[in-house]
């Protein structure tokens, strides 16, 4: 057994079933492995920040790492941005990266470069394997690596002859380490802040914004009149009808300084605490005001799941009343496009236990109103705020989820970072529907410009702004890439594409002219 089959079969081991890739020469043999060893499915992207984006998606749904293949430092490099997003969203991932043959590395050829210190930034667990006889102990150390509480990225570099050089073995996969429960002076300070009376938030991340940890916040709020916040960049958000109400913090600096205005006390759980994006001259950047008491419940990394219902022994309300959203949806409308007319497009379609991949700042800020009443559904945010998530994002919610419909929101200067998602898409036959919002314009920062007190731009900074001339034809574009594509002109035609797609088979696009 090579070094490259012992890896391939130690993530077997470790329950690692998808890889996300794009190789290259220095990853020949690994391929070859992935060829003999069916139990690890692949998924080619044409660009890396679409195989890093998709194993962050895949992790938020399937809650265990994917691992990717990556060609040395350019093709890890490519891939940063996404795994920017990734380490945000506190997502497992292994990368695999390859590297020069040992001996090759002498020659300083044009793809040299320093792996590990492309890889440091965003990388919890790095190693170089160094022989094949320790690469499937290097895996096994990299998956549980990967799959520490909260989810971290791990990285391991192969060089080429690492992988190829006989020697390799399975290795035995360590004990996960179970995440930390926080101390009980922790879960009674949160106990005492929410007896008191006082207006009080919880803020939420991780598994506390579904499945049991949502229950449990749901209960609590119930009993206590506490409010349930999500961070605007959330990692995953169930929601809808008879799920408890979440409210998202909002992005815009007014709106969350007056958002959180008047409660005297937030409890933390996986979250920290509210601030703006960016600083504006003369404008504080924190959303509660001096006199809030601010409580860390759990701690990135510990149970949050365990702190909650700690919390609620410790209020004597476990298995209360629960108080949930109510199944609400608004009528369809018609007419010319306006964006409230979108929203309530998506309200009134939207089909249950689907999954809202959202990286629509601009045109899509009133989607989660008309939303919050229709069927239970799953809500994915951009969580480092990097754009070109959005398309490579549903493809790995929709490999993780084959049985489930994925609604991909993006906009058209973000969609193009990564637009060969939808190659993949196709390839691959995915239930996604992306909604490209086509304003031709970087908007949000048309926007920011204003804030920063520089005064209306010029033509050249305008210039900078806008993305026509010429205008992007995303229906062809998505042709180009084997998606079938239709531009909507109304309100009608764009509810009788969205239901089209989301009970179709395969992936569409939908263009929308704003």
């Amino acid at each position: 057994m090579n070094g490259a089959e012992s890896l391939i079969r130690t993530l077997v081991a470790g329950r690692i079933c998808t890889c996300f890739a794009n190789p290259g020469t220095s990853e020949i043999h690994i391929v070859a492995a992935l060829d003999k060893i069916p139990e690890i499915g692949c998924v080619l992207g044409l660009f890396e920040g679409v195989v890093t984006g998709a194993a962050d998606g895949y992790a938020r749904m399937a809650e265990k790492p994917a691992c990717t293949l990556l060609h040395l430092g350019p093709g890890l490099g490519n891939g940063l941005a996404n795994l920017h997003n990734a380490s945000r969203a506190r997502v497992p991932i292994l990368n695999l990266v390859g590297q020069h043959a040992t001996y090759h590395l002498q020659y300083d050829t044009p793809l040299t470069s320093d792996i590990e210190g492309i890889a440091r930034p965003y990388s919890k667990w790095l190693r170089t394997s160094r022989s094949s006889s320790e690469i499937g102990h290097d895996v096994g150390e990299a998956v549980v690596a990967a799959r520490t509480a909260p989810g971290q990225i791990a990285t391991l570099i192969v060089p080429a002859d690492v992988a190829w050089t006989e020697g390799g073995s399975v290795a035995a996969m360590p004990t996960l380490p179970e995440p930390p429960l926080p101390g009980s002076q922790s879960i009674e300070r949160a106990a005492v802040m929410l007896r008191s009376g006082l207006p009080t938030a919880i803020l939420l991340g991780g598994n506390g914004l579904y499945g049991k940890g949502l229950l449990i916040a749901g209960r609590i709020a119930s009993a206590t009149g506490a409010k349930l916040l999500a961070p605007y960049p959330f990692t995953r958000l169930q929601r809808g009808a008879g799920i408890p109400r979440v409210d998202r913090v909002q992005y815009v600096l007014e709106q969350g300084l007056e958002q959180f205005k008047d409660f005297r006390q937030l409890i933390l759980v996986g979250a920290q605490p509210p601030v703006a994006y960016f600083a504006y001259p003369g404008r504080n950047s924190v959303f509660t005001s001096p006199d809030c008491q601010i409580h860390t419940l759990a701690s990135p990394g510990e149970d949050y799941v365990g702190a909650l219902d700690a919390l609620a022994m410790a209020l004597s309300i476990r298995g209360k009343g629960l108080l949930v959203e109510k199944a609400e949806r608004p009528p369809m409308p018609n007419g010319e496009i306006t964006l409230s007319g979108l929203a309530a497009v998506f309200g009134a379609i939207l089909p249950e236990n689907s999954i809202v991949v959202d990286e629509s700042m601009t045109s899509g800020r009133g989607l989660m109103a008309t939303t919050k009443g229709a069927a239970p559904h799953e809500w994915l945010g951009n969580t480092g705020g990097s754009i070109g998530i959005a398309m490579p994002l549903a493809v790995g919610a929709a490999v993780a989820c084959p049985d489930r419909r994925v609604l991909c929101l993006t906009a058209d200067g973000s969609a193009m970072y990564t637009l060969q998602a939808l190659w993949t898409m196709a390839r691959e036959g995915l239930n996604i529907t992306t909604v490209v919002f086509a304003n031709h314009d970087y908007a949000v920062l048309k926007r920011e410009y204003s804030l920063l007190g520089v005064g209306s731009p010029g033509p050249r900074a305008a210039s900078m702004f806008e993305i026509g001339r010429p205008d992007l034809d995303w229906t062809l574009l998505a042709k180009g890439m084997g998606v079938p594509g239709i531009r909507v002109s109304s309100l009608d035609a764009f509810g009788r594409a969205l239901r089209a797609g989301l009970e179709g088979e395969g992936p569409t696009l939908i263009e929308v002219p704003l």
